[in-house]
């Protein structure tokens, strides 16, 4: 697949353990400190061991001052679109412009509805995530006239008034793997957010991008207007992440660690590598 172009980007994917919340905060701040562009956060709310992800996103935003924040990924069953929209966008706001969507249609079933939420069959998540995404897009564009409605099967909002505008364009990611994901992926979202452990096999992520990129084009999108992201599972070396950007398009690389010196050497000594190897290739081909 092709290199789309985009600015590289280096994060921490921390646990947000409730026994330590603390050190979770301060690993936050070191990510900012060591030079990364983004740090998120599981979000599973279900989880008795996690601290609350919207919650910590406040306060991690508060406690930074540069530092990009995601929930990595916000289950859609528990957290209601138009409660999201506006919380979303007022962290965006309190935090000067700092906070990005990455959602996900649900997967812990019995964990879900255990906490009161709905269960979803595969075809019915990915619907109700397409409604959501439709209501949280609508409720930040204050620029269109008139309230908000949207008669969905999952969501319905009636006469629901607009607002309030994020500080900038929030990107919406989606985590996504089979092919109804992906392309609803291709046809809505701002970004594609799989695992890298969970891409079962060595051709996925071409699969995955061809996918997101067919369903873009018949949307009338540009496959560029898609960022490809990537969760590391463990360390990888510079040189498969340029391979993984060359190659896949992967812009967006992010480490799950809980370790101040992998993220340290992940800000100061992997990022430059691969922006260095990229920039480098880059250059080449655009003399070709």
């Amino acid at each position: 697949m092709p290199d789309y172009g985009h600015r590289l980007r280096f994060a921490a994917n921390i646990i947000p353990a409730a026994h330590a919340p603390a050190e979770v905060v301060a690993l936050a701040q070191q990510a900012e400190s060591a030079g990364l562009d983004l740090v998120t956060f599981q979000d599973h709310p279900y989880q008795p061991a996690f601290l609350d992800t919207w919650t910590l996103l406040g306060f991690v935003a508060a406690a930074t001052s540069r530092i990009h924040l995601a929930g990595n990924v916000h289950p859609i069953p528990l957290r209601p679109p138009a409660v999201l929209a506006q919380a979303a966008a007022t962290l965006d706001l309190l935090s000067g412009g700092r906070l990005e969507l990455a959602l996900g249609a649900g997967g812990f079933w019995d964990a879900i509805t255990a906490m009161g939420g709905p269960r979803r069959p595969p075809s019915e998540a990915v619907q109700a995530l397409e409604e959501a995404i439709q209501i949280i897009r609508a409720s930040w564009d204050t620029r269109s006239p008139g309230p908000i409605r949207v008669d969905g099967r999952h969501y319905r909002v009636s006469g629901l008034a607009r607002g309030p505008r994020p500080a900038h364009d929030v990107g919406i990611w989606v985590g996504a793997y089979k092919p109804r994901m992906l392309r609803l992926v291709g046809r809505v979202a701002d970004g594609w957010l799989p695992s890298l452990p969970r891409l079962r096999h060595p051709g996925a992520l071409a699969q995955g991008n061809a996918v997101i990129d067919d369903a873009a084009t018949e949307a009338g999108r540009s496959p560029r207007d898609i960022h490809r992201l990537l969760n590391l599972g463990q360390w990888a070396p510079a040189e498969l992440l340029a391979e993984l950007a060359l190659d896949h398009g992967i812009s967006v690389f992010t480490l799950m660690t809980d370790d101040v010196n992998q993220i340290r050497r992940l800000a100061t000594e992997t990022a430059p590598a691969v922006r260095q190897l990229v920039e480098a290739e880059r250059s080449v081909s655009s003399h070709a």
